[in-house]
């Protein structure tokens, strides 16, 4: 799907491009456009560090697979909502705990990515996780971590 960023201030710049893709449109299909503010989402980096560093911290040391963890950090975080499943033997009421949110879904299962600042405060949260209920020391991405979280707030 073709996506433009129109940039804060003039927008002369930008028109010309805007105009293009929208004629360039297949004029035999009806098009919906949707408009939203741009925001800034966490960085291919920091969701590699998630996935290699603490996710895989805290594997190493409970025994539970990544995305296990990955999961239960969501749940503790956001929160948890019962979602039915089907019915086992050991299962049944046919019901199971799951996170609120995720990192990349919202509420409603839709992709909804944490933007930098939220995404930052997961990460914070993780690391005192950690180091309160498994005594695992996390450490921050890189030595400037701290600098660009105060710059995305």
């Amino acid at each position: 799907m073709p996506e433009l960023i129109l940039p804060r201030g003039s927008r002369k710049r930008v028109m010309p491009r805007a105009i293009a893709l929208l004629e360039s449109l297949d004029e035999e299909t009806a098009w919906k456009m949707t408009l939203e503010p741009a925001k800034r989402e966490r960085s291919d980096s920091q969701n590699a560090y998630l996935w290699a560093v603490p996710n895989k911290m805290i594997s190493e040391l409970t025994g539970y697979e990544a995305k296990e963890v990955h999961e239960y950090l969501c749940g503790q975080y956001f929160g948890w909502k019962d979602k039915r499943v089907p019915k086992t033997p050991r299962n049944p009421k046919g019901v199971e705990s799951v996170p609120r949110r995720t990192t990349t879904r919202n509420e409603e299962g839709k992709r909804d990515v944490l933007k930098t600042k939220a995404f930052c405060d997961y990460v914070d949260f993780v690391q005192r996780f950690a180091a309160k209920k498994l005594g695992l020391n996390i450490p921050d991405p890189d030595p400037a971590y701290v600098h660009h979280r105060e710059r995305a707030a």
